[in-house]
Order: C-alpha cells, then sequence, then structure tokens
C-alpha cells in the first residue's frame, strides 16, 4: 500500500515544526535567554510556547493521522492533515502577537486531529468500504 500523500504532508509538518523551533532560537538570541533557560521577556515565552504546545498536539496529530491513512484513506488524510498545519499556523501567528486570540487556530487544528481519529475508527471498524 502507498501513502504518498500523507508522507508528503509528514514533511510538510515537519517543516512547520522546524519554524517553530526557529523561531525560538531567534528569539533566544534576540532577548539573551541562553539555554536551559525558559524564562525571559514575554515575546521569548510566546514562541516558546507555541513550539511547546506544538509538540503537545503532534502527540496525538501523528498517530491519528497514519492510522485514518492507513485504514480510511491516504487523500483524506493528507487533506485534513493539510487543514491542521493551516490551524497550527494560524495559531503561532495569533499566539506570538496576542495569545488571547489564538482561539480560533487552535479550534481549527483540534478538529482536524479530531477528524483523522474518526477516520482511523470508521476505517479499522469497517463501518465504510
Amino acid at each position: 500500500m502507498q501513502i504518498l500523500w500523507t508522507s508528503w504532508l509528514t514533511l510538510v509538518v515537519l517543516a512547520m515544526y522546524f519554524w517553530n523551533v526557529v523561531t525560538v532560537g531567534k528569539a533566544r538570541g534576540k532577548y539573551g535567554v541562553k539555554a536551559p533557560s525558559v524564562e525571559g521577556p514575554e515575546d521569548f515565552q510566546r514562541a516558546l510556547r507555541v513550539q511547546a504546545n506544538t509538540v503537545e498536539q503532534m502527540v496525538f496529530f501523528f498517530p491519528a493521522l497514519w492510522l485514518c491513512a492507513l485504514w480510511f484513506s491516504d487523500k483524506t488524510a493528507a487533506i485534513a492533515g493539510v487543514v491542521w498545519v493551516v490551524g497550527r499556523i494560524l495559531y503561532a501567528l495569533a499566539y506570538l502577537k496576542d495569545p488571547s486570540k489564538r482561539g480560533a487556530g487552535f479550534a481549527v487544528a483540534t478538529l482536524a486531529s479530531l477528524a483523522l481519529w474518526l477516520g482511523a475508527i470508521v476505517g479499522l471498524t469497517g463501518l465504510v468500504h
């Protein structure tokens, strides 16, 4: 079984996460926050929180993505994955400017993750096909 679309989407997710890592690195340099410290100005803490929250979300997202791709549909999983990436980017950009505005991006990404999880369940139980 070939899972081309989900494989490409996985690379896109990793690139998006790398952008989070670089953003934190730049903030460390800009604000003089030396590793391993996680204390610094609010702008640094926002960047660090975006990165940490993205990792937290990836723990649920990646298994749901791949199980949906394997048991339901590669293209469906990849499309939901694109929605997740868009949500995470919206979340990050909003959080970096004003954390109180992060809700829409968080909601989009969370709904995409839940759709992937449900797709995996549907595929595993044979409810569709």
